[in-house]
């Protein structure tokens, strides 16, 4: 399900609450300006279990909805304060989707660019491939016993490129397409990384300030995180926690993943910890923003020249062995 369903889903339904419209009827009337697919069937399911009389924490349980979204609602749903968190999850599913749409339009010149390069690499290999052929079938014709000066070498440089691009687009495709690895370089990649803190202290903040404890925020964003760097990290928090330490700074002490100025803007705040991470948040949501938005300018030119780059890389060389065999083909002919 995607970020953008989300925050319209959520903000639409906090608008109907909040006019006074009872729950179940505010799910039937979002449905129905909704276009299919699977945020809308799981709303209308959810719809349905409340008609029959299912209690809303029950029937939320059975819906497969995001886990955060489901813990934020039941959280809101024991509060009696509805709305208010729909708000909040709106405002936090919205930023996400900004961020990440951002992140996705910066991964197109690198994808775009590696696709281009290996159609190009292979058809100019193709080329050079049928020109060496004939060539070579001249050269042994003109001069029979002759060996082809400089084959291996003409091969290399066709066909080693083809390869190289190839084992990039492959690789690039499973850090897309593997879970596990996508995770992980999420956590990694500038730009990437402080998307991540950014969602991270403001999923923080939410649920602190709705009234889950720290050890239960934990918990989830754990889970959520899975085996990844980040959940492994935050593991390791809760078994600080758990062994008595109370101050952010000891807690987060020996972590590798979230970086110092994130745990002083959170300990800036003293005990209000829900407010340090809403701080953490807004600035590692502006830094994220501006590195996208800086790389997404280097983007383009630098794409453009790498392909230059690459296809002078396979030309130029075999270009050099052509000139070679020629001025061998024409030094025999004058000698002859």
């Amino acid at each position: 399900m995607k970020s953008e369903e989300l925050a319209f889903a959520s903000r639409q339904l906090a608008g109907m609450l909040q006019s006074g419209l009872p729950l179940e009827g505010a799910l039937g009337q979002l449905c129905a300006d909704m276009q299919r697919g699977a945020l809308r069937d799981e709303l209308k399911a959810l719809e349905a279990d409340l008609a029959r009389g299912t209690p809303f924490q029950e029937a939320l349980a059975a819906r497969r909805l995001p886990a955060f979204l489901v813990a934020m609602l039941q959280i809101g749903a024991a509060s009696n304060d509805l709305p208010a968190v729909l708000t909040l999850l709106a405002d936090y599913y919205q930023s996400t989707n900004l961020l990440w749409t951002r992140l996705k339009g910066l991964l197109v010149y690198p994808v775009l660019v590696l696709g281009a390069a290996l159609g190009v690499s292979l058809l100019v290999a193709v080329i050079y491939q049928r020109l060496i052929g004939e060539i070579l079938g001249d050269f042994h014709q003109g001069m029979p016993g002759r060996g082809a000066p400089g084959l291996l070498a003409m091969t290399l440089n066709l066909w080693a490129p083809v390869g190289v691009i190839a084992i990039l687009c492959g690789a690039v495709g499973l850090g897309l397409a593997v879970p596990k690895w996508r995770r992980s370089l999420r956590w990694r990649i500038p730009g990437f990384k402080e998307a991540r803190l950014s969602q991270l202290a403001s999923a923080l903040a939410l649920m602190l300030g709705k009234g889950c404890t720290f050890d239960q925020a934990l918990l989830l964003l754990q889970q959520l995180e899975g085996a990844g760097p980040a959940g492994h990290e935050l593991a390791q928090w809760r078994a600080r926690s758990a062994a008595g330490y109370r101050k952010f700074s000891e807690i987060t002490t020996g972590g590798k993943l979230i970086p110092p100025l994130f745990v002083w803007l959170v300990t800036g705040t003293g005990e209000d910890w829900a407010g340090g991470f809403r701080q953490a948040a807004a600035f590692y949501f502006e830094r994220a923003r501006h590195r996208i938005d800086m790389m997404l300018y280097a983007a383009l030119p630098v794409s453009v020249l790498a392909l230059g780059f690459l296809v002078l890389a396979q030309v130029l060389p075999i270009a050099r062995l052509f000139a070679s065999l020629m001025r061998m083909m024409a030094f025999d002919f004058d000698a002859g």
